[in-house]
């Protein structure tokens, strides 16, 4: 089985456990694939946690570049017992983070294997923090109607990281919702036409959508993505592919029992996962998506989880 989402403590400060510890739990879990995908440093020092108070912008570059070199070990080490993809989690909360970004991938081109593509932020404030935080990045937005205007620049935000990125993994599609996991898109149209041409974009150039447990430990009945966009992208061929988003050796996998029902519900007839490739794909990373090859549902993997 595979993830390709995760985080550790040792390079995230909301998140728990050494890198090495989160390696040792997936193996011990039976991982086949697994991706470590840290978030990329922030450049503004207002952009920066409460957890990381007196941390300097300098020293959360060296600390994903630690990590850098501090994942491509493991990946060595264990590497008979796992195969660890080496990532990381974009973030967009100004335009200097998207220059950012062209940086490290030009500075650390053949280091970093693949892209998780995620949005954390709406006009400089995190959505994934805390409800009154989320409330106040819904209250910034600019519209007649506070929520329609919220949901559609998420999509556009994320419109914009896929077409400057073309991420391998497009991370928690529906993170605009995590405070109101019942909200149908159905009730925005113009959100609704947003997020189905970011779906139909990232289908086009050939991403894998994760389908991402962590939403189960946020008080949601499903992971992300939701049903409504789910079928969205099973109606238009969309691959998808499996992650726990871990912060921590704790979160390794966890809830990852619920997902063969909704996969099922849903009627999900493949999954697929990355693997590393000498060959660089378009996008000068080294990884391919490959289907796997025996049906999901009967995945030995599962039946150790019950």
């Amino acid at each position: 089985m595979h993830s390709h989402h995760s985080h550790s403590g040792q390079f995230c400060k909301h998140a728990a456990g050494t890198l090495e510890e989160v390696v040792l739990e997936a193996i011990r879990q039976g991982f086949d694939v697994y991706g470590l995908s840290e978030h990329v440093p922030r450049y503004r020092e207002i952009d920066l946690y409460p957890e990381e108070e007196g941390f300097t912008l300098d020293q959360l570059s060296s600390q994903f570049e630690q990590f850098l070199v501090e994942a491509h070990r493991l990946k060595a080490l264990y590497a008979p017992q796992i195969r660890l993809l080496v990532g990381l989690e974009t973030e967009f909360i100004t335009a200097l983070d998207l220059e950012s970004l062209d940086a490290i991938l030009q500075k650390h081109r053949g280091q970093v294997e693949y892209i998780v593509g995620s949005v954390h932020h709406l006009n400089g404030t995190p959505i994934d923090f805390d409800r009154p935080t989320f409330e106040k990045a819904v209250e910034s937005a600019e519209g007649s109607s506070k929520d329609s205007a919220f949901l559609c620049a998420y999509f556009d935000a994320q419109y914009e990281v896929l077409r400057r990125f073309h991420p391998e993994v497009v991370g928690h599609l529906d993170l605009c919702r995590l405070y109101n996991p019942t909200l149908q898109f159905s009730q925005f149209p113009e959100a609704l036409e947003r997020a189905k041409r970011n779906i139909l974009y990232a289908i086009d150039y050939g991403a894998l959508f994760e389908i991402n447990a962590a939403a189960l430990r946020k008080n949601w009945v499903t992971p992300y993505p939701g049903v409504d966009l789910l079928q969205i992208m099973l109606q238009h061929g969309g691959r998808l592919a499996l992650s726990d988003d871990s912060h921590g050796p704790h979160a390794v996998g966890l809830n990852y029992g619920h997902l063969p029902g909704y996969l099922e519900r849903a009627g999900v007839a493949d999954l697929w996962f990355l693997e590393y490739s000498e060959t660089p794909n378009t996008y000068g990373r080294n990884v391919r998506a490959v289907k796997m090859e025996q049906n999901w549902a009967s995945h030995p993997f599962w039946s150790r989880l019950s």
